[in-house]
């Protein structure tokens, strides 16, 4: 059996029956990552020898019948933004120092150990998970598995790839302003941003309340799975919520034949590239043939990346104000120019973009009053040329000018997931992007498995190489 090509929950059924065991799993994801990653570079950090004793202690566990969680001995990757003990988290940057103490975990971190996963590696990331594709000047270019000379997205480039070309199961990515949600759909993955505290982040992100972190799988119910285990509470965020009050994993299956979404084509204001929207309205014609009822309209609202660049370049700015002497010159050049422009604005400035971002979340939870979901195209563009932070020719000026649909639900803190939505003719997944109320990821979460079972998507050809 290729145990590379299993879902996590497939993975799981087979440690129960004895047909596969964790040690396995582990040695053919580790495989994957010898044999794949050269082609990608996912990861920035693999540590075979950690990995295989997590392996092995999981066995035990499992033949003795004792698992200590719904995903204990799956093999999991984590993008190199969250600490971890004992493995250096450089942020995608050459100005931090990797000859230092890692002695802390954060609550990501935390809850993958506790909950038995198999911890592979760290996964790539731009500087600082600055913009919305995965290329640095500490790790190189990272590149889509569907085709290596496209980008995967980003900011959670490294883990979209590493979860499309099955090497491991599972990742964990940030997101402040779609950085799950875009690889998810260049990658042709699942990748969830919940709803703001829903997974706790320790140290607090100077990005603020557009900060997330968000499960990334090959399935939606994997993606439930892990968020059930990234949810759980840790004394460090105040901001976090408490306990959910049922399982993703139960939840995800409800029934939601007869509810009310709302499909925005282009938000009102948005450009899309005609074979992208002509794959995502045919993912939502079968939606409503599956018996969602799907009325289309905008939610009504201008674009707000002026306020958006407002709360992100002061978020960068304050965190690299903070970066040892000398460090200027040699950070990213695009986001020296982030650092720059988040200097010049003043607290006045910060403030009416704060109440921009909750005028916005007020008019959503009254739009949600009307409609259970909002759907929209994940992104307007198809994956273009790595090593680019916009598309080669195009006129566009920055990397949020082309993620108009995924940073309006940062500023929300709405939960929203990206669904594959099929493939254009040269082959590339095109996502599909489906937003709730604030607090209904389980909600979220059915409606993707909706269109999961009416719309089964391929394995990206790069996974299925032996």
């Amino acid at each position: 059996m290729m145990t590379s090509l299993l879902t996590a929950s497939e993975l799981v059924a087979g440690y129960a029956s004895g047909e596969i065991s964790p040690v396995e799993a582990t040695e053919a994801a580790l495989r994957a990552i010898e044999e794949r990653d050269g082609r990608c570079n996912a990861f920035c950090l693999v540590d075979p020898e950690v990995a295989l004793a997590g392996a092995k202690a999981s066995e035990t566990r499992w033949r003795e019948g004792h698992p200590i969680g719904w995903l204990d001995g799956v093999p999991t990757s984590i993008k190199d933004m969250f600490l971890t003990q004992g493995w250096p988290t450089l942020r995608g940057s050459t100005c931090i120092d990797p000859d230092q103490p890692w002695e802390v975990d954060s609550p990501v971190t935390a809850r993958l150990r506790e909950n038995g996963l198999v911890m592979l590696g760290k996964t790539t990331t731009p500087e600082l998970a600055w913009k919305g594709v995965t290329d640095s000047l500490l790790t190189g270019i990272t590149r889509n598995p569907w085709n290596p000379s496209l980008t995967p997205g980003g900011s959670s480039g490294g883990s979209a790839a590493a979860v499309a070309a099955a090497m491991g199961e599972l990742s964990v990515g940030t997101d402040g302003g779609g950085s799950v949600r875009i690889p998810a759909a260049f990658c042709g993955i699942v990748g969830l941003k919940p709803t703001h505290g829903r997974i706790p982040l320790y140290p607090a992100s100077p990005f603020g309340a557009l900060s997330h972190a968000g499960p990334m799988a090959r399935s939606v119910d994997d993606v439930a799975l892990l968020l059930d285990v990234l949810a759980l509470p840790d004394y460090r965020d105040p901001a976090a919520l408490p306990p959910p009050a049922a399982s993703y994993r139960e939840a995800v299956r409800r029934d939601v034949q007869g509810l009310i979404a709302a499909f925005s084509p282009d938000l009102g204001y948005a450009r899309v590239d005609p074979e992208v929207a002509q794959v995502v309205r045919s993912a939502v014609n079968a939606l409503g043939e599956a018996g969602l009822r799907i009325e289309e309209t905008d939610p009504g609202f201008g674009d707000p990346k002026e306020a958006f660049d407002v709360l992100w370049s002061a978020g960068a700015a304050q965190w690299l104000d903070t970066f040892p002497p000398g460090c200027e010159e040699k950070i990213d050049p695009g986001l020296r120019r982030v650092w720059e422009q988040g200097r010049r604005h003043s607290a006045a400035d910060y403030l009416r973009a704060t109440g921009e971002r909750a005028a916005l979340g007020i008019l959503m939870g009254e739009f949600h009053t009307r409609y259970d979901v909002l759907i929209t195209p994940t992104v307007g563009v198809k994956p273009f040329e790595a090593g680019h932070e916009v598309p080669p020719g195009s006129d566009l000026a920055g990397w949020p000018e082309w993620t108009p649909f995924t940073y309006p639900f940062n500023m929300t803190q709405q939960p929203a997931i990206s669904v594959p939505a099929g493939l254009t003719a040269d082959g590339l997944p095109v996502g599909l992007q489906i937003v709730g109320p604030r607090h209904s990821d389980d909600l979220v979460l059915a409606v993707a498995r909706l269109l999961e079972e009416v719309r089964p998507w391929p394995a990206c050809p790069m996974a299925s190489v032996a």
